[in-house]
């Protein structure tokens, strides 16, 4: 069996005879090694709604012996930031990201349809509109387009608005090229012709997975686990929505955030937790402008106080 993590990049129907899965989120590799794959295609995975894929669940599996091979979309990325710890790359958009001629995740990024719906992609991703441009615009045309593609959020840059910022007199040779299909299907050739990798002795020490596990059984036997797991969805669910409506932490609230988090976080869950923890507190800040007579600190305090067991509020 070869598994393959495929949503928008590609249509279902180009991945014969690999067991698709959906894009890869958090822990899916990991629960991808059960199925015992001779190997493993990545290439969609999910950035903003739920935490990524982990970098140290990629290496369990290059360990356990399972090829990794990554492009297109978050596969490029991850290949691109493993490929000296054996992941393999293929593709464009990995080389570009390996290179360093994008560095931004958002290169990728684009909204699309549910699992209903074939994960239809929505909008386009600005790697598609670099490439369609540098092969049918002119150099300086092709930089202009770039940029005023760059300043689109990626939830808006649909088909209609790239196509509008084509220069009138190079309408009639430009066309869209989908580079992630491209490095899709390249994606998927690679991973078939995949021969198995050396199975390395695990470390003394205990994986992440391991150590969370531990951390999860401690809480729960102190009553604790609960609580822990509805601050953490309060977290998720706050940092989401910021996302959503296009807000971002400064370079200064995220530094606070890893003050915060300083020896508490693994080094692959840094940057993710410490730009939760910024979002929540962006929209705690400024809970009274989030929505219309949005609540304010004083209200907030007294609705929590009327909830808590055992308020009979004051006594005469």
């Amino acid at each position: 069996m070869i598994v393959a993590f495929l949503g928008p990049s590609l249509p279902a129907r180009e991945a014969k005879g690999f067991h698709l899965l959906p894009p890869a989120r958090q822990g899916d590799v990991w629960r991808a090694l059960g199925l015992r794959p001779r190997a493993i295609a990545l290439i969609d995975g999910v950035f903003e709604a739920q935490p990524s894929v982990w970098h140290r669940e990629i290496l369990d599996a290059l360990d356990a012996g399972v090829p990794v091979v990554g492009g297109a979309s978050m596969g490029a990325l991850r290949a691109a930031e493993l490929r000296t710890l054996g992941m393999t790359g293929v593709g464009r958009i990995f080389r570009w990201y390996r290179d360093g001629t994008v560095i931004d995740d958002a290169e990728v990024a684009l909204l699309h349809a549910d699992a209903e719906h074939g994960y239809r992609a929505l909008t386009v991703p600005l790697v598609n509109v670099r490439w369609s441009a540098q092969r049918c615009l002119p150099p300086r045309a092709a930089k202009r387009m770039i940029e005023a593609s760059s300043r689109l959020f990626y939830q808006e840059r649909t088909e209609g608005a790239v196509l509008d910022l084509v220069p009138a007199r190079f309408r009639g040779r430009f066309r869209l090229i989908d580079l992630k299909a491209e490095d899709a299907r390249q994606v998927l050739r690679a991973t078939r012709a995949a021969r198995p990798r050396p199975v390395r002795p695990r470390e003394p020490a205990p994986s992440s997975l391991v150590r969370r596990r531990r951390l999860l059984a401690t809480a729960q036997a102190d009553g604790a686990g609960e609580k822990m797991a509805r601050a953490g969805l309060r977290r998720a669910l706050l940092a989401g929505w910021a996302r959503e409506l296009g807000l971002r932490p400064a370079a200064r609230e995220l530094e606070r955030a890893r003050a915060q988090l300083a020896g508490n976080a693994a080094p692959d869950d840094l940057e993710r937790l410490a730009e939760e923890i910024a979002l929540e507190e962006l929209v705690l800040a400024h809970a009274p402008r989030m929505l219309n007579d949005g609540p304010s600190p004083e209200e907030a305090l007294a609705a929590e106080l009327r909830t808590r067991v055992g308020h009979r509020g004051p006594r005469s």
